[in-house]
């Protein structure tokens, strides 16, 4: 099995909907993108063989964003302001440490 570039992806959903429909970048995501990036960065955490934060467009769980979504574990969050994301990248991109209370119910869609 050969061994992944990145160890972690993390995804947000920065999709801006028109006609004013519910969506993740009404909601804030476009900072939360920022703020992540910007602390992986400071941890030390980007790069090859590490964390990569990147854009997303609708992933179809509008009801619930911001939303973001960690990968290989396909661990859907959502979140409110920099503090959870800070909550996110110290627990789950740090340490492999699950946010139970920021996780997204998995009925919530669009």
């Amino acid at each position: 099995m050969p061994v992944p570039y990145y160890e972690r992806h993390i995804f947000f959903c920065l999709n801006d909907r028109d006609k004013g429909e519910k969506s993740c970048a009404h909601d804030g995501a476009n900072e939360g993108f920022a703020h992540c990036k910007s602390r992986v960065k400071k941890e030390g955490l980007s790069g090859p063989g590490q964390v990569r934060v990147n854009k997303a467009g609708c992933m179809d769980r509008c009801a619930g964003g911001p939303v973001a979504v960690v990968y290989p574990e396909g661990v859907w969050y959502t979140y409110v302001d920099t503090s959870d994301i800070d909550e996110i990248v110290d627990s789950h991109l740090k340490r492999g440490e699950v946010v139970t209370r920021l996780l997204l119910p998995a009925d919530v869609g669009r």
